[in-house]
């Protein structure tokens, strides 16, 4: 067994494409191909399930990933120790909501960047489905996802609560709902409303909070990112999360603002997800800590 083949499946874990990892590796698809099997036939197991959409990781892999990942990262402290200039770099995939991205992720990754130069982030935009989904076959190290407050972290993810917050109303300065002290349900069928895509928390909340009525026009999009630009442009109002729309620069320039929803008590917390293992990936470790730094100087600054 050869390292080079653990980091084989790992990138074609992370990538769910044997074509995809052997363009990334610089190697033909069918010696890649040909190194995973030698591999699946050294350990006796089926690591892959190979589809005709890709390659994701079999129930007996995820099994096994953990030891991979704690193998390899034996082998970087190794390099390390021996004071060797040109160990390989590592490669922590973030999975995202797009949710906090201007006050907590960007700052974040700008921060784990300055001290880990050598290993690489991936931050994917993704449903909270198809996060969990990816944490669990391995292609995501770690996944930011919204709750409402009460809802349960399935037991097969460690969860850590980074912010609480509360859904907000986001709207151009000069919308009539800017006006309000707080906007009101039948306010908010008045407008055009931008929603997000079935599949997200805020999807769901939103659904519950009109109960069922129809908002006068409806769009529906993919993130906090993309809602707060159709906003900007004058498309209509969209809720969300108040930490996603806090500090961000088109809020702090004026071109939107937000205003709590009345007589709504509800609860939105930001939490950091990873699968349940026994050895975590060092950088993922890394990662995980700075999110939670962050984390704890916004909540400790929003107290003071």
């Amino acid at each position: 067994m050869r390292t080079e083949q653990l980091e084989y499946i790992t990138a074609v874990t992370r990538l769910g494409s044997l074509r995809r990892a052997a363009d990334e590796l610089r190697l033909s698809q069918p010696a890649l191909s040909e190194t995973v099997r030698n591999l699946e036939r050294e350990l006796g197991v089926d690591l892959l399930e190979r589809k005709r959409s890709g390659a994701t990781m079999s129930a007996a892999g995820r099994e096994l990933l953990p030891h991979i990942v704690g193998v390899l990262d034996a082998v970087d402290r190794l390099r390390a120790a021996a004071g060797e200039q040109h160990r390989i770099s590592r490669t922590v995939r973030l999975g995202t909501v797009n949710a906090a991205t201007v006050p907590l992720v960007i700052p974040v990754i700008r921060d784990f960047r300055a001290d880990h130069p050598l290993t690489r982030v991936e931050v994917v935009g993704a449903q909270q489905s198809e996060i969990q989904r990816a944490l669990l076959e391995g292609a995501f190290d770690l996944g930011l996802v919204n709750h409402l407050d009460g809802d349960d972290v399935p037991a097969a993810f460690e969860g850590t609560e980074l912010l609480r917050g509360r859904p907000v109303v986001v709207v151009r300065p000069d919308s009539p709902l800017a006006a309000r002290g707080a906007v009101s349900v039948d306010d908010l069928l008045a407008v055009p409303l931008i929603g997000m895509r079935s599949g997200y928390v805020m999807h769901r909340y939103v659904h519950r909070l009109l109960a069922g009525r129809d908002p006068a026009f409806a769009y529906s999009t993919d993130g906090a990112e993309m809602g707060k630009l159709m906003v900007a442009e004058g498309l209509g109002a969209t809720v969300l999360p108040d930490f996603s729309v806090v500090g961000d620069p088109l809020e702090r320039r004026g071109v939107l603002v937000h205003r709590p929803i009345a007589d709504d008590t509800t609860r939105v917390l930001l939490m950091l997800q990873r699968r349940r293992a026994d050895s975590v990936p060092r950088a993922a470790r890394d990662l995980h800590e700075a999110f939670v730094r962050r984390a704890r100087q916004l909540v400790a600054r929003a107290g003071s």
